[in-house]
């Protein structure tokens, strides 16, 4: 019997043989990613930390885009605790406010490759499995043991192979495809499980797969996997790395999983979670012309270029509605700067979308667009959770890009597709 992604790439970095899902094994990542939570972290092992120094300089990759630039004092000073921190143990790979959302500088800067072993101090870092990785969240206090040591813990998980089958329809997107699969097999449906994506996989670009990835945690995932093929390596290209540089670790054809899924894409139509569960999806379609106050295109899950070129495609020539706010929210300077060479930003801005600087900001609540009370934000984010963006009584809906940029015109939930209740006259597709 053959193996899967999670036993090949398990069983290479803790030197067994052969694993079978269960089993606890001792693993060495290539990188532990932290963020604005650093200061937390390195502050649970500052006895140590003088005493025995860190593992590696270059294990731990931070970057500070959650609460930027700062909002308080207190945000302030974590940000100089973790500056001085990188300064004193030499760490190399720090990104400063400004360059943009954890999960994307770790692609962009090739810090995640195919066939790596990645962890991180956040939920979301399941994306690199979008470029073959197997990257996953753990808490605070596992990566500060890892900080010190250099290795951790990790159950081998089942794992459960999703076959894409067919090609999407003209106005639906990635995110219309993560969010229909959440809502159908539930936001526990995949519990520590490493969910592999096959099948018709070529119509997504890596981008699209991030945003895919990305979301695995939203049901239950340790990590989502897509496997390397000529899509990731022309998109490594791009950014400098050639396939000397990674081995990439891809699944027997005849493994065993847990599960198997299959999903017609020809048949998926946009999508919307409601509130306050990612799992509470219901067609756009059920939901057309409920009103909606701000709207927020970006973040890790949809805060790329291919993202924002959607959008403008919507919005050139338009007006977002006068009652609303659209934010904008690239995902790195880098997306920034390609948007304003495009002159996507332009058209953004013309048609009164708000640009904010790249990092997390609102998406959790903690920084620019919060809600208040009985306000209603339809956005390309991953969580929807009651207080998520920062008032307990506001709701969170989630949509594409496509969903967000169309129904920003008209203020209310609008279906993108062509011929669409509330905008009959949108014709990108």
């Amino acid at each position: 019997m053959g193996e899967t992604f999670a036993e090949k790439i398990l069983a290479k970095y803790s030197g067994e043989k052969k694993l079978v899902s269960g089993k606890i094994v001792t693993v060495k990542p290539d990188h532990l990613l932290t963020h604005d939570n650093t200061a937390p972290l390195i502050q649970k092992i500052e006895p140590e930390l003088e005493e025995y120094g860190i593992y590696s300089k270059s294990l731990p990759v931070i970057v500070l885009d959650h609460v930027i630039p700062a909002v308080s004092e207190k945000t302030a000073n974590n940000h100089k605790i973790i500056r001085e921190f990188v300064k004193n143990y030499e760490i190399e790979h720090f990104f400063d406010v400004g360059y943009g959302v954890c999960h994307q500088i770790m692609v962009e800067k090739g810090l995640a490759l195919p066939g790596k072993l990645i962890l991180g101090s956040d939920s979301h870092t399941c994306s690199y499995g979008a470029i073959g990785a197997f990257s996953s969240g753990i808490d605070r206090t596992e990566a500060a043991a890892l900080m010190l040591t250099g290795e951790t813990w990790l159950k081998v998980p089942d794992s459960i192979r999703m076959t894409l089958e067919n090609k999407l329809r003209p106005g639906v997107t990635a995110k219309d495809v993560v969010l229909h699969i959440i809502g159908d097999i539930s936001a526990s449906g995949a519990n520590y499980c490493s969910v592999e994506f096959h099948g018709n996989i070529k119509q997504f670009s890596v981008e699209e797969r991030f945003t895919i990835a990305n979301m695995g945690v939203e049901m239950g995932a340790k990590n989502a996997f897509f496997p390397v093929d000529e899509v990731t390596k022309k998109y490594l290209s791009s950014i400098g790395i050639p396939p000397s540089k990674y081995s990439a670790i891809q699944p027997d054809d005849d493994a065993l999983y847990s599960k198997e899924l299959k999903y017609n894409l020809s048949v998926i139509a946009p999508v919307v979670a409601l509130p306050h569960n990612v799992d509470n999806v219901k067609k756009v379609t059920e939901v057309v012309g409920l009103e909606i106050h701000q709207f927020l295109i970006g973040t890790c899950t949809n805060g790329r270029l291919s993202d924002f070129r959607i959008a403008a495609r919507i919005l050139k020539g338009k007006k977002v509605h006068p009652n609303v706010r659209l934010l904008i929210l690239p995902s790195s300077r880098q997306v920034y700067l390609d948007a304003l060479k495009e002159g996507i930003i332009d058209i953004l801005v013309e048609a009164g979308g708000i640009i904010l600087p790249p990092g997390c900001g609102p998406c959790l609540g903690a920084h620019q667009g919060v809600l208040a009370p009985k306000e209603r934000c339809l956005s390309t984010a991953n969580r929807n959770f009651k207080g998520r963006m920062g008032c307990k009584d506001a709701e969170i809906y989630l949509a594409s890009p496509a969903t967000v940029a169309a129904s920003a015109i008209h203020g209310k939930i609008t279906d993108p597709r062509k011929g669409g209740t509330l905008n009959e006259d949108l014709e990108i597709w």
